[in-house]
């Protein structure tokens, strides 16, 4: 009897290529019948894992674990996620994201596009974006909001790992509501960036977040400034970081800080969200 030759194994969907790896992980929250919010859609793709996780009263909560490392210089990665109409759906992540340089020098991207219905809540809450040295990445963050809708977003990136210097790193924030631009900024750090590390933009400091909040009821209520760590006069050295809570133009909160790190970054956020909690 003659045996025939093994069949070849079929390349990996995830296996990432000369080019990068080509990747994109989508969530869809929706309501059922009683008011529960339910996952129908819960796909993660290469280095996306997405975890379900205990749900909270009608809440939704979804864990993104890393699956391998993630984004490389030409890979390139998205999240889309969608909390339809009365939805409550909270994304968190396992562990910081590091960006890492690649084989081809091209730089890579990283997009983030989140939809959030009417009288739904949305909370994105990664853990930090490390920008490793020699890296490059582009990363946008695209939110789109009914009228009615609400969102928590927390953004946090350190550049460079303990002791190195930082990668390259652009990153655009963009929010809209109801059709309407809410917020839209754009920053840049690292090689090729002047003035990135001068006193008028973060002097010194190597972790940078903010932490937003949009809705309705900041429109009838606006939030009242003020001012997180060294900046309300906690220390003068501002060492432990400073940062401002502030009204955006429309129904919606705006926390910024700078922190010599992550720890304490994450601590003025906090602070910010327990303050906007209060109003």
């Amino acid at each position: 009897m003659t045996l025939a030759p093994p069949t070849p194994a079929a390349p990996r969907a995830d296996a990432r290529s000369a080019a990068g790896l080509r990747a994109t992980a989508r969530i869809l929250a929706r309501t059922d019948a009683h008011g529960t919010t339910r996952l129908p859609v819960l796909d993660g793709d290469g280095p996306f894992a997405l975890r379900r996780l205990r749900a909270h009263s009608n809440q939704a909560e979804v864990c993104v674990v890393g699956a391998m490392s993630a984004p490389l210089g030409g890979d390139l990665l998205a999240i889309e996620a969608t909390a339809e109409a009365g939805s409550v759906l909270r994304l968190t992540a396992a562990a910081a994201t590091v960006a890492l340089p690649g084989r081809t020098g091209e730089p890579a991207r990283y997009d983030v596009r989140l939809t959030v219905g009417d009288g739904a809540r949305l909370d994105w809450l990664p853990e930090p974006l490390i920008s490793a040295a020699g890296s490059d990445l582009r990363m946008t963050t695209t939110v789109e909001l009914a009228p009615t809708a609400r969102l928590v977003l927390r953004e946090e990136q350190v550049l460079g790992r303990s002791g190195e210097e930082t990668g390259a790193l652009r990153s655009r924030l963009t929010v809209r509501r109801a059709g309407r631009t809410l917020l839209d900024q754009e920053t840049a750090y690292g090689p090729g960036v002047p003035g990135w590390d001068s006193p008028a933009v973060l002097g010194g400091h190597r972790a940078v977040g903010q932490l937003l909040f949009i809705g309705p009821e900041f429109g009838t209520k606006p939030a009242e400034v003020r001012l997180l760590g060294a900046a309300a006069g906690e220390r003068s050295d501002g060492g432990a970081g400073q940062g401002v809570l502030a009204p955006l133009a429309g129904p919606g909160a705006l926390a910024t800080a700078v922190a010599p790190d992550a720890l304490r970054l994450r601590r003025l956020l906090d602070e910010a969200a327990v303050a906007a909690a209060a109003e």
